[in-house]
């Protein structure tokens, strides 16, 4: 009887997960099909890549013609160009438009395909199962800049994406290419930088803890944002000369040790609307308030408020800003950045990679005009994290999910 009671369980548990699997299945088709059908919307919408130049692609597309000319760009061209980030996308763009005839089409191709890449590695991970990483898909595409930029001549996606691909990488333990990836980012726009130093303070601490030694994964991301010199010496400054005379350069990129911590905070508000809230909307929907109730939590809204009284974000260019110049008066709009801002320091305040990265990305954006979508390189970082289960990982959990997702290939 009891034989025959656990065989019957058996059976139940057997019919149970095929039935998981079937609707697991049925999940990814629709999701994939879902995606198919947003990205010919975006292709069809947008003329099929054929509409006029508009904003800032008119001079991203004159500089990509001056490196239309040869596959291989000399020295002189990669001093005097007239845009303010490194020229790597505009090298592909010009050589996109020196094979084809037709580099305008081309590049926000390309933008669209690797913009997709990023999306279909974010939602079928190695090393989850299930729906959670099509849940931070859908996350990232909710951000409003991401279709936009990857159906556009515009250089973010193109530094996305390698920098999207260097954490890839580094999670398979290829810390040589990894590193590579990470340069081509920085070659393609400057603060890209922040990526490779926030994983070397994260390899540096790492290793403290369990006793140092020196290894190419934390020499790796090192040599990678040491490359930014490089570009400075070339450059004689923070951006190519004639960019700088002939752009509408923010003041604070004019003098090199000029810093406004206002950028700051308002990035810290891009993170809270746009990664924070639709993450506890799309995988947690509840809070404990005794665990918000915490002298950490308390200490972390008492530091940001003098921040934000005496550099209040309000020069902003995006949607956030947008949003608050609808808001009644302007103690309402800094309210709101203030309280998103400090979902983002509750949300990520253990020292963990994750922490890294919005750190030093911070750190960065006090060199940077306040512009929601300088959030796309790490919002991308973090739904890719968060489809791997890793977002949260402290160091030794960290190592852990990496091994498990190089056993998996």
């Amino acid at each position: 009887m009891q034989r025959r009671a656990n065989l019957y369980r058996q059976n139940w548990r057997t019919q149970m997960n095929i039935l998981k699997r079937i609707l697991s299945l049925k999940f990814s088709v629709l999701f994939c099909l879902g995606l198919f059908a947003v990205y010919l919307a975006v292709f069809l919408f947008y003329d099929q890549f054929r509409f006029p130049l508009v904003w800032d692609e008119k001079h991203f597309w004159e500089t990509s013609l001056l490196f239309s000319n040869s596959l291989i760009p000399n020295l002189n061209q990669l001093r005097n160009y007239g845009a303010l980030n490194t020229p790597l996308p505009f090298i592909i763009f010009g050589i996109l438009e020196k094979l084809t005839g037709n580099g305008i089409f081309a590049g926000r191709l390309l933008n669209l395909a690797l913009s997709l890449v990023m999306i279909c590695l974010i939602a079928f991970p190695l090393t989850q199962k299930g729906r959670s990483g099509m849940l931070a898909a859908c996350g990232l595409l909710i951000f409003p800049y991401y279709l936009w930029l990857s159906s556009h001549l515009y250089t973010d996606i193109i530094a996305t994406f390698f920098v999207f691909l260097g954490f890839w990488l580094y999670l398979r333990n290829q810390h040589v290419w990894s590193s590579l990836a990470f340069i081509l980012a920085i070659a393609s726009r400057q603060y890209m930088l922040a990526f490779p130093v926030a994983l070397a303070a994260y390899e540096l601490v790492s290793s403290l803890k369990s006793g140092f030694q020196l290894r190419l994964r934390h020499l790796a991301p090192l040599v990678a944002a040491a490359t930014i010199f490089g570009w400075f010496w070339l450059f004689k400054g923070l951006a190519p000369e004639t960019a700088i005379a002939t752009q509408n350069t923010p003041s604070i990129q004019q003098s090199t040790w000029s810093f406004s911590l206002s950028p700051s905070l308002y990035f810290l508000s891009c993170i809270g609307l746009y990664f924070v809230i639709p993450e506890w909307i799309l995988f947690h929907r509840s809070f404990n308030l005794k665990q918000l109730l915490t002298f950490r939590n308390a200490s972390l809204v008492l530091s940001l408020l003098p921040a934000f009284v005496f550099f209040p974000p309000l020069e902003t260019h995006g949607l956030l800003g947008k949003i608050g110049n609808f808001l009644p008066n302007t103690l309402t709009t800094l309210g709101v950045f203030y309280l998103l801002a400090l979902l983002v320091c509750v949300r990520f305040s253990r020292a963990n990679l994750s922490f890294w990265l919005l750190f030093v990305n911070c750190g960065l954006m006090l060199k940077a005009y306040p512009w929601d979508k300088y959030a796309l390189p790490l919002l991308v970082v973090f739904w890719y994290f968060k489809s791997n289960g890793i977002l949260d990982s402290r160091f030794q959990n960290t190592a852990n999910v990496l091994q498990k997702a190089q056993m998996t290939e």
